[in-house]
């Protein structure tokens, strides 16, 4: 573990805040389509569950999950880069 300061923890940058602003738009226009992509995202990316530690969370299979995960990350991709995501 590294020590850090809360004021090193608050340097947050204006172009980092709009990354972040725009990941939460992202996700919630997901959540709009498809809550289980957006919860299987919060669970492995923000919470770093494994796959398998997701499925057993959400009660479903491992490979869903892979397969959901691997759909999520592609809509988030084309979200967050400008283009139209398609339908989930």
């Amino acid at each position: 573990a590294v020590k850090v300061t809360l004021d090193e923890t608050a340097l947050v940058t204006e172009t980092r805040s709009e990354e972040l602003l725009a990941l939460d738009e992202a996700l919630e226009r997901l959540a709009v389509q498809d809550p289980r992509k957006k919860q299987i995202v919060e669970l492995r990316y923000f919470g770093g569950l494994t796959t398998e530690e997701a499925a057993a969370f959400l009660k479903i299979s491992h490979r869903t999950v892979r397969r959901e995960w691997r759909m999520a990350k592609v809509w988030l991709y084309c979200a967050l880069s400008g283009e139209e995501p398609d339908e989930t």
